[in-house]
């Protein structure tokens, strides 16, 4: 059965009118909206070849319909039109992260919070190192009488650095030689296998007995800036969706709104990029087959990519949804991008249609 023009239009009205609604709809909403012209009998048969088309289902309580999981993805994919941000959606936005997060673990739970506000639901936020941290630089820097700053630069320009007590038979000449050879076969790698460690301790001669307090450190730094920061916030935002009034319902849903039941949704996006739909069961938690997330992919600078997304029922406001998404993500990019003068796009002017 073809998927004609007017039967894309008469879809695109019911998911529109379930969306504001949260009822199912009926032939007769539709005929009253403005720009429908077809009359009732036309729009019945319609959204009954779209039922038998499986875009639309029948509850069995009510002679509307409501869009199915297949309907949704349609919609998300060809038939929701642009949707344009208001002049007080884009100052709200604009309002809420203009202030610069300092540390990316607290940008992330910063941001989870405050897309969870701006789109009324479960908001997740992750920021992860792209490729891995590295070491570019060792240095040993000798700090007085039984004591060295050990400093690492990572391949991100980072700096971090570790005060260690020395052994007393050692000298700054040996601070030296065991900073070249650091340098010459501990850059660019995350691998330190004991073969690696056991070499350096017989080159390091009079400082051996330090390469393992460096090692440790070097693959602690390395594994803490490798490791992904995930953010959950909203949960209970979703009980004041008509879909969850069943308390069963609900709790499953909550309950795969955390941290680590989400730690594999980033994986989603590791090859796409912008912004992702999953409808119902296109999500890899079973718990979320009943909802739909959204995701948008960007980069905050540093070797580092950011993605934020919402949870919620599939008859959210994918447009709106969507549009904001985007321009949280186009603020952040931006805003990290030009630390030093990090400024947010001016709100653009309403148009007219």
């Amino acid at each position: 059965m073809e998927l004609t023009e007017r039967k894309k239009k008469v879809l695109r009205s019911v998911v529109d009118l379930y969306i504001r609604t949260a009822e199912p709809v009926g032939s007769k909403a539709i005929t009253e909206l403005p720009d429908m012209k077809y009359s009732s009998a036309t729009i019945r048969n319609e959204m009954a070849d779209l039922t038998a088309m499986g875009y639309l289902e029948q509850p069995h309580t009510s002679a509307g319909r409501i869009p199915s999981a297949a309907g949704y993805r349609l919609y998300v994919d060809e038939l929701m039109l642009d949707y344009r941000l208001t002049m007080d959606e884009t100052h709200s936005i604009n309002a809420a992260i203009e202030e610069k997060m300092e540390r990316v673990d607290r940008m992330v739970e910063k941001v989870a919070r405050l897309v969870s506000q701006a789109t009324d639901l479960p908001a997740i936020s992750m920021a992860a190192r792209q490729g891995g941290a590295t070491v570019k630089r060792f240095d040993l820097i000798l700090a007085g009488e039984g004591s060295f700053i050990l400093v690492l630069m990572l391949n991100s320009d980072e700096v971090v650095n570790k005060l260690i007590k020395l052994p007393l038979n050692v000298e700054e000449a040996d601070l030296k030689v065991l900073s070249a050879l650091l340098n010459a076969t501990m850059t660019g790698t995350t691998e330190f296998s004991a073969e690696l460690m056991d070499r350096l301790m017989r080159s390091a001669g009079a400082a051996a007995g330090l390469v393992p307090v460096i090692v440790e450190f070097t693959a602690d730094t390395l594994r803490r800036q490798g490791s992904t920061n995930l953010a959950v916030a909203g949960q209970m935002r979703l009980l004041g969706q008509p879909e969850y009034r069943d308390v069963d319902k609900a709790q499953r849903v909550l309950t795969s709104l955390d941290e680590e039941a989400l730690a594999n949704l980033p994986a989603v996006m590791q090859n796409a990029n912008g912004t992702q739909v999953l409808v119902g069961p296109e999500n890899v938690a079973r718990e979320l087959k009943d909802t739909s997330v959204v995701m948008t992919k960007f980069d905050i600078g540093d070797g580092m990519q950011a993605m934020i997304g919402v949870v919620g029922p599939t008859r959210m406001d994918y447009a709106k949804v969507t549009a904001r998404l985007s321009y949280f993500a186009e603020s952040l990019s931006k805003m990290f991008a030009k630390p030093d003068q990090a400024q947010l796009p001016a709100p653009e002017p309403d148009k007219e249609a």
